[in-house]
Parts: C-alpha cells; sequence; structure tokens
C-alpha cells in the first residue's frame, strides 16, 4: 500500500518548500495577518498528511481499524486501497505516527499549563506591586498602571485580559503614541495571538528537529508583532506608532550596534517610517484561497484510490 507513504512524502515536501516560498515571498511582511493564515495552513497540512498516513496504516496493519475506516464504504472502495498487501512496516508507521501525536497533544498540553502559571504569577505580582485602594472593591479593570521607572507597556492574557501600562510610559508618551502603544496591545488581545504563540511553541519544543515547526515558532513571534503594528497605525498613523515604538524601547539597547533581545523593533520601526504599499484586494483573496486549498491536497490525494474505483 503506497498511500501512507505517498502522504509523508507529500507532507515532507510540503514542510521542505513551503517555508522557502515564504521565506523568498516579499508579500509577508506588507501583509502580515495573510501570512499568519498561510503559515497556519502550511502546518495543518503537514499534520493532515500525517494525520492521514497514520489513519491509512493503522487500516492496513489491523482489520478491526480497516473496518471502521471503510465501514460505509462500497466493497470496492476498500479493494482499492488494497488494505491486505502491508506487511509489518504498516504497523510501525501508524505507532510511530500515533506517539507522534500524543506528544504533540502533550507538549500543548504542557505549553497551556505553563502559560497559566506564568499568568498567575504575573497577575499575583501586579497585585502587590498595584494593590487596590482602602475601599476599592476588586473589579475587572481592562486597563491597570504600574508604578516603574521603565517605560513599558504590555498585554496579559486571561479573563479578562489586562492592558498593563507602567508610570513611566505615561510620561514618555505623549497622547497619541500611548493610544498607539494601547491599540497594538489590544489588538493582540483581539486576535487571541496567544493560541498562536502557544501552538507554535508546542510543536517547536515537540519536535526541535523539524525545521518547519521552527520557522513557525519564529514567525508567529514576528507577523503577530507587524499585525499589532498594523492595527495601531491604521488607527493613529505610522508616524506616531514608529515615535511609539521609539520612546519605549530607546533605553533598552535595541537601537545600538550589537542589540540582543528586541532587535525586530529596528526594523518595525523602519517598516513603519517607510511602507510599501499594500497588496490589492484581489491578491490577498487569492493568497487566502490558495493558503486554505494547501490542506485540502492531502485529502483529495488520500480520495484518489476510492475516486478511482467508483468512477
Amino acid at each position: 500500500m503506497l498511500l501512507p507513504a505517498a502522504l509523508l512524502l507529500l507532507g515532507a515536501l510540503t514542510a521542505v518548500a513551503a517555508p522557502r516560498l515564504l521565506a523568498r515571498a516579499d508579500w509577508p511582511d506588507r501583509e502580515p495577518v495573510v501570512a499568519l493564515w498561510v503559515w497556519q495552513c502550511v502546518v495543518a497540512a503537514v499534520l493532515v498528511c500525517c494525520a492521514l498516513s497514520m489513519t491509512f496504516s493503522a487500516a492496513a496493519a489491523w482489520h478491526a481499524v480497516g473496518g471502521h475506516v471503510f465501514a460505509t464504504a462500497p466493497r470496492a472502495v476498500a479493494e482499492a486501497y488494497a488494505l491486505g498487501t502491508a506487511g509489518l512496516w504498516a504497523a510501525t508507521t501508524a505507532v510511530a505516527l500515533a506517539c507522534g501525536g500524543l506528544r504533540s497533544a502533550a507538549m500543548l498540553a504542557r505549553e497551556v499549563v505553563r502559560a497559566r502559571a506564568r499568568r498567575r504569577l504575573r497577575r499575583a505580582g501586579l497585585r502587590d506591586r498595584a494593590p487596590l485602594l482602602p475601599g476599592e472593591a476588586p473589579g475587572r479593570d481592562r486597563l491597570v498602571v504600574l508604578e516603574s521607572e521603565h517605560a513599558d507597556a504590555w498585554w496579559l492574557p486571561g479573563t479578562p485580559p489586562q492592558l498593563v501600562v507602567t508610570t513611566a510610559a505615561l510620561r514618555r508618551l505623549e497622547g497619541r503614541q500611548l493610544d498607539a502603544v494601547l491599540a497594538h496591545e489590544q489588538g493582540h488581545a483581539q486576535a487571541r495571538h496567544d493560541w498562536l504563540l502557544h501552538c507554535s511553541a508546542a510543536l517547536a519544543e515537540g519536535f526541535p528537529r523539524v525545521p518547519v515547526f521552527a520557522a513557525f515558532r519564529e514567525e508567529m513571534h514576528r507577523l503577530v508583532e507587524l499585525a499589532a503594528d498594523d492595527v495601531a497605525s491604521r488607527r493613529f498613523g505610522r508616524l506616531t506608532t514608529a515615535l511609539a515604538l521609539v520612546e519605549l524601547n530607546e533605553d533598552r539597547g535595541v537601537f545600538g550596534p550589537c542589540p540582543a533581545a528586541h532587535a525586530d523593533v529596528p526594523r518595525r520601526v523602519h517598516r513603519l517610517l517607510a511602507p510599501r504599499d499594500r497588496l490589492t484586494a484581489a491578491r490577498r483573496l487569492r493568497l487566502t484561497a490558495a493558503g486554505a486549498l494547501v490542506p485540502v491536497v492531502p485529502v483529495l490525494v488520500a480520495f484518489v484510490p476510492g475516486l478511482r474505483a467508483l468512477g
């Protein structure tokens, strides 16, 4: 039975070719939201290839599984998949892919648990640094002002999500600059970028030697910031948003000759100050549709033997 091997080969080709094509393209920085969608579709296609290969391998290795998979299919369709021709490799492939799936689920669960633990610690730290005033009732405020000498602002996911801004940031940022920073963080909250980061981190940590998952994590961290920058710049202007980024990060050394952390901030500022034209609506639609078709390809490949038998 060659179908599981073909699906694995298709997944490997997708994992190798798609990141290279996206890295060479010039449109992801211009349309980060579309790029986020396409990246998710690419990773979904790789996972679908593995899931389908596991299913057909298990169906070929064990008659009980094959009976459930093809329970409602005509006999000619089941025979087209040549379930009885598989050897030991089918069971080995199915078990290996099933272990990979379980590892992915376990890593995602671990990432979510760790994120919730970090969130609880940060919320507890906020309560210690910004305690309630006498007579003030605990509420569900979405904006927290924190006393600090370092200019900073960040989004704390949870229920409800909270925007935290320091007093130093309030002093350094002018009115519209502060609005741009808050709009940037609200863009993260509204798009639920935290889940994208959790999923990409789980895959990258679960399979550290798979380049597509490492690239997926790196691009998610980069593209979510670009997307949030665009949310702020559309409301308050690119210059205002760029100046706000400079004011928040000027003391961190990111604009020096050897920036360490936040090294992408200068590139984000340059992107805001020297913007390139957005893609046309028609091209954005074509890219979105093309991305949506990528996970469909392995499904169509899986249906080929059955469609031939029916045809």
